[in-house]
């Protein structure tokens, strides 16, 4: 049986500016462009409290919390600290598959420490995460990917929760079907209107009525509706894709407005693409 870890940093990218600056502590904060074009990156749970939420437009999160603090996102020390957090989790297993700069699986099934569970691993680690950054994380423990992400999200703020082999069926039947990795919102309307509403909906499908209704999803929703999970922590995953974006302050079509941003850009990615093995 497989140990495997999921770890999600709180509110990171807040976190972070809130501990850097002592004047943004128990307030409302949001990571990202205050403009009427802005998008919130990043919210605080003090802001989260009005309903504020990352990839929200700035101008909406503005009318639900009008004392709302906006702060420019610092790539660079996003970037240092989770390298920190990095190294904690190396002290304990190789085995490391990042998903962001804020969140990681483990697989412990064997850990450099000796520790005799999933459980002591996952505390000693946000022990030790919260001594060195003075950041709190989240984890989750469970016998396979899905079940640890569906663990770590379940009490957050600063939780730790195991699902067991034995809680495992039973907890994903009652689990609301919109709390299923890969169920975006899409997703989760035409379920509703199939009349899928949570894990027994899902596991009550026939392979073949999920594969028609969802193409090759269907098969992975067949098996994480019966808590069953065989992707490996992949230590070293093969980036698909490298991208960036910008966001105008008002909509255009025009070449030239948009070929003035186009080539920096372009620039910019060309350099990331020539710092690794992409060929």
């Amino acid at each position: 049986m497989r140990k495997i870890i999921h770890i999600d940093m709180d509110a990171f990218y807040a976190s972070v500016e809130q501990r850097d600056d002592p004047s943004l502590r128990d307030r409302p904060l949001a990571v990202g462009g205050s403009r009427e074009r802005g998008v919130v990156m990043a919210a605080s749970y003090e802001a989260r409290r009005f309903g504020v939420r990352s990839a929200m437009p700035s101008a909406t999160a503005r009318r639900l919390c009008p004392n709302l603090v906006f702060v420019r996102p610092r790539f660079d020390a996003y970037k240092a600290v989770s390298s920190e957090i990095r190294a904690v989790f190396e002290e304990h297993t190789p085995v490391i598959e990042p998903v962001a700069l804020d969140e990681a699986y483990l697989d412990v099934t064997e850990n450099l420490k000796g520790l005799p569970t999933a459980t002591e691993v996952a505390r000693d680690i946000r022990a030790t995460i919260l001594a060195r950054t003075g950041l709190v994380a989240s984890a989750g423990v469970s016998y396979n990917k899905f079940l640890a992400k569906v663990a770590s999200d379940h009490r957050k703020p600063d939780a730790l929760f195991v699902i067991t082999p034995a809680m495992g069926p039973s907890f994903v039947e009652a689990l609301p079907i919109g709390q299923f990795r890969g169920v975006g919102p899409a997703t989760e309307a035409k379920m509703r209107r199939l009349g899928i509403q949570t894990g027994a909906d899902l596991k009550a499908r026939s392979l073949d009525e999920l594969r028609a209704a969802f193409g090759s999803a269907g098969d992975y929703y067949y098996q994480v509706a019966r808590g069953i999970d065989e992707r490996p922590v992949r230590a070293h995953r093969e980036r698909k894709s490298i991208g960036a974006e910008t966001t105008f302050s008002q909509d255009t079509s025009e070449y030239a407005v948009l070929a003035d941003f186009l080539l920096p850009t372009s620039m910019v990615k060309l350099g990331a693409l020539r710092d690794r093995p992409y060929r």
